[in-house]
């Protein structure tokens, strides 16, 4: 990531200093940019107090220019770890997250070896983790064939929900839920008043798709087309509707689903569904063939639809924003020699989809407080970390500074990514996030960041 620093940087401690204070001209309180001191204490946030409140202690003063805001709360993040660590690992994966103001990952239940779908994966996730974590992360468990008893033990132990897929994963270790299992999670996990995720593309659909072997972006798009994401949030619905279970549709691709999901969000269903920065970046139109880098499932589409998304979000049917960061190695990703059939579907973004979705929103003319509110608050509120993802009094001292004058060109090879692979190297952005604060302790800035400061969160 290539950056041209301002006159006047951000003054604050170095990484892994405590502040007594962080200051601003545009701080986020209670959806409203104002200048304003945050008193922190014990790691979270004791008084919002005037912009020229006498403080004690180090400082973090933000530019007049640039914008305080609460850290970012990424629920949608493939860590990877154990098993799978040479595509990412939880020492990457959360300095990356520091560096991109993100200061709370939760982790999906795959790729890694085990996966999280019993209290022994856990324990091994948790294992893994141990003293390198940046920032701090929560862990999803996972709901696959044969594994019912395994859903309320998970959950006592602190996992947030449960990851399935109606379709192949990808992975043989988590294998898809078919129509009666599906129904089977939802009905185990609703008697606990769980969550249950989904990454929701019909088999049926896909199966009889047009498949073209090559290096097509359109083609690839063909092959996963708008009605396997429509056929499946049907049964995802109607599953929430038979049930009462809380559901979450993962990474929404096509606009077409925005109808369905409206009508069960009034017909008062529990339901709730994200979408991407790749989704609301990208058009399938302008991929350059062959760009393994762009591919994802469900896959990246036209910019009618993309501008869709963005109606969906500014209506409220969409819920929240997340990176569903999904690396992996280059002989992973470069597999097929250009053939997207082959290639490791998944794209590399954690450490800059704040700064994409802060980016487009701007040339839309949306503020930065929505963006805030899709990406830290309502990805908080999902999971319920209420003392994370905004600037409160009580909540956890989690704060990023995004500075307006530090443009960015993104450059793959200079993330912390551990593969140097991204759908978004060489996109120019405007903004960048210069300082990163977790819990009233600096752990990035400018580029540098402290290890070992995250935690692991259970669920509340």
């Amino acid at each position: 990531m290539t950056t041209t620093m301002p006159d006047h940087p951000v003054a604050a401690p170095p990484p892994g200093d405590l502040v007594t204070a962080v200051r601003g001209r545009q701080v986020l309180v209670d959806g409203t940019l104002r200048a304003a001191t945050l008193l922190v204490a014990d790691g979270r946030v004791a008084a919002v107090e005037a912009y020229d409140v006498d403080v004690d202690g180090p400082v973090l003063d933000a530019p007049d220019h640039a914008w305080v805001l609460p850290g970012v709360v990424d629920t949608h993040v493939h860590v990877n770890e154990p098993g799978r660590t040479a595509w990412e690992g939880f020492a990457s994966a959360t300095r990356a997250a520091a560096l991109g103001g993100v200061t709370t990952v939760v982790d999906m239940p795959l790729n890694s070896i085990p996966p999280t779908t019993t209290l022994d994966g856990l324990a091994a996730k948790r294992r893994a983790s141990a003293g390198q974590l940046s920032v701090d992360v929560g862990l999803w468990g996972g709901a696959v064939p044969g594994n019912l008893d395994d859903l309320a033990p998970l959950w006592d132990a602190g996992v947030f929900g449960f990851k399935c897929f109606l379709s192949p994963s990808g992975v043989d270790e988590f294998a898809p839920l078919g129509p009666a299992g599906f129904t089977a999670a939802l009905r185990t996990v609703a008697a606990f008043d769980g969550l249950v995720i989904v990454h929701a593309e019909d088999p049926a659909v896909l199966a009889a798709a047009p498949v073209r072997a090559g290096g097509v972006y359109t083609d690839f798009v063909a092959s996963r087309p708008h009605e396997a994401e429509t056929a499946a949030i049907a049964r995802v619905v109607a599953g929430a509707r038979e049930t009462g279970c809380r559901v979450h549709v993962l990474h929404l691709s096509s606009a077409r689903a925005l109808d369905l999901l409206a009508d069960a969000r009034a017909e008062g269903l529990p339901v709730t569904v994200e979408t991407c920065p790749h989704y609301l970046t990208f058009d399938a139109g302008a991929i350059p063939d062959a760009s393994a880098a762009h591919k994802c499932c469900p896959p990246i589409r036209d910019a009618g639809n993309r501008e869709a998304l963005w109606d969906g979000l500014r209506s409220g049917v969409i819920d929240t924003v997340v990176t569903d960061h999904s690396p992996a190695t280059a002989q992973e990703k470069l597999r097929g020699d250009g053939d997207l059939q082959q290639a490791w579907g998944g794209v590399a973004g954690l450490q800059v989809g704040f700064q994409v979705v802060a980016h487009e929103a701007a040339a839309r003319g949306i503020g930065i407080g929505e963006v805030s509110r899709w990406m830290s608050t309502s990805t908080a509120d999902l999971v319920g970390l209420t003392r994370k993802g905004r600037l409160a009094v009580g909540a956890d001292a989690d704060v990023l500074v995004l500075d307006p004058h530090v443009p960015q060109r993104v450059d793959a090879h200079r993330l912390a990514h551990r593969n140097p692979i991204s759908a978004y190297d060489g996109v120019e952005l405007s903004a960048t996030v210069t300082a990163t604060v977790l819990r009233g302790r600096v752990v990035a800035r400018e580029g540098a960041v402290t290890a070992g400061t995250g935690r692991l969160v259970p669920r509340p």
